[in-house]
């Protein structure tokens, strides 16, 4: 099975049911008032993060998710059912965005749940709208659609660590000598097709997750070769450990390559801590060990970057390697701590609730109303009913939309468009 890490769906939140227009008929019962019941609420769609997904293969053919919707009210005062959520497991790691890239959930904890669409509230009955005013209110509203949203999923790994490097330069195998990961290794570009991870321990009380992301070319960043379709995986990480093969003919270039990639990527990901390493070192001299140093140290920055020689066969500096890593990711994640509470945090709705609202007229006799508030009620006004039309202007009313009509010089028979949702007649 492939890797699939991107995806893109529609979710659709559950319809608010109807609320039920009725009156009480029993027998020896003359003059039976208003029962009808209010409809259930709509399903909310729900993204939940779950350890036992790996991919986002799921979505590959199922494209469109909805929850259940509201049940209609019943007679005798009977709400409507409620519809059911729905619950949609992603793997751990798996970020969603809307059409204009705003992040909807980052979820990065098994049980980690968002809701990403809600569910219309459903409509009332004829009997909610009993008063001493209205006492056989012959109306009942409608149930609100469901949010609907249009998401971009992505997988980006939980790795403490990301090795990174050009083909063959060495991840695998060494991932495969310091961690319980086994990576498919041979003597061709391009042998990890999908990033590998796998748990280093660092002592009996701590370990770091490193992952193998597959080999980058020039112009990766670009869409060119594999590993382009893999850098969002290092993203989540807290070190870079670059590896560059001891054999490359000119290693200091191929350092450069990998970093421009980067840079191309992410700004943000450029300025992750590295550590060099230089790979395949167990069978050079210490003339040759200095050389290839030596090679690196102008080109690598900042100066105070660690570089180490290693070698995954022999096990040379594999130890150094993975306490500088540690001690590396300690002092990111203890920076960010510190700048955590600073951070501005934000609370994605799809909907805004605002009170506001806009009058402006549109031709010789249409006026066209405009708002949130307003286009709550008129989704939920039956336009067919004379009393539902009434309620809906009586509302207009009281929030000064009439008042700003007739100042803009509305008159009896000219239209209103109520929120895209409706006309009346005034």
């Amino acid at each position: 099975m492939n890797f699939i890490d991107q995806a893109e769906v529609k979710v659709v939140a559950g319809k608010g049911g109807d609320g039920r227009l009725s009156f009480r008929h029993e027998k020896f019962i003359s003059k039976g008032g208003p029962d009808g019941g209010n409809g259930g609420n709509g399903g909310d769609v729900i993204l939940l993060a779950s350890n036992n997904q790996n991919s986002l293969a799921a979505f590959r053919h199922n494209k469109t998710l909805k929850a259940e919707s509201g049940q209609p009210g019943g007679n005798k005062k009977k709400h409507g059912k409620s519809g059911q959520d729905l619950l949609i497991k992603v793997p751990i790691g798996t970020e969603a965005k809307d059409a204009l890239g705003k992040v909807v959930a980052d979820l990065t904890e098994n049980g980690q749940s968002e809701v990403v669409a809600r569910g219309g509230k459903g409509g009332f009955g004829n009997a909610h709208f009993v008063s001493s005013v209205r006492q056989a209110p012959n109306f009942a509203e409608k149930g609100e659609p469901g949010e609907s949203i249009n998401l971009n999923l992505e997988l980006k790994m939980l790795a403490d660590i990301g090795l990174v490097g050009l083909p063959n330069a060495g991840k695998s195998t060494l991932l495969g000598a310091i961690s319980n990961a086994h990576p498919k290794i041979a003597d061709y570009p391009f042998t990890t097709l999908n990033p590998s991870v796998g748990v280093v321990d660092v002592d009996p009380k701590s370990s770091l997750l490193f992952a193998d992301i597959p080999g980058l070319i020039e112009g990766a960043a670009e869409g060119k070769g594999l590993g382009h379709d893999f850098l969002r995986h290092i993203e989540r990480t807290s070190v870079i450990v670059h590896v560059v093969d001891a054999y490359g003919a000119d290693i200091a270039n191929n350092y450069r390559i990998i970093r421009s990639e980067l840079e191309a990527y992410s700004k943000q990901l450029a300025k992750r801590p590295e550590i060099v390493v230089i790979s395949k070192c167990e069978g050079l001299s210490g003339e040759q060990s200095s050389e290839l140093l030596d090679c690196l140290r102008p080109v690598v920055k900042p100066r105070k970057t660690k570089i180490l020689l290693i070698s995954a066969k022999s096990g040379l500096g594999l130890r150094e390697l993975i306490l500088s890593a540690k001690s590396v990711k300690d002092s990111v994640d203890s920076e960010r701590e510190t700048s955590k509470s600073g951070e501005e945090i934000f609370e994605y709705r799809l909907t805004d609730n605002s009170s506001s609202w806009t009058v402006e007229k549109d031709g010789k006799r249409r006026y066209i109303v405009k708002g949130e508030s307003i286009k709550h009620f008129a989704q939920r006004t039956d336009f067919n009913n004379d009393q539902a039309i009434e309620r809906l202007l009586d509302i207009l009313r009281k929030r000064g939309v009439i008042n700003a009509l007739i100042k803009q010089g509305i008159k009896p028979g000219d239209t209103i468009d109520v929120a895209g949702k409706g006309t009346i007649v005034f």
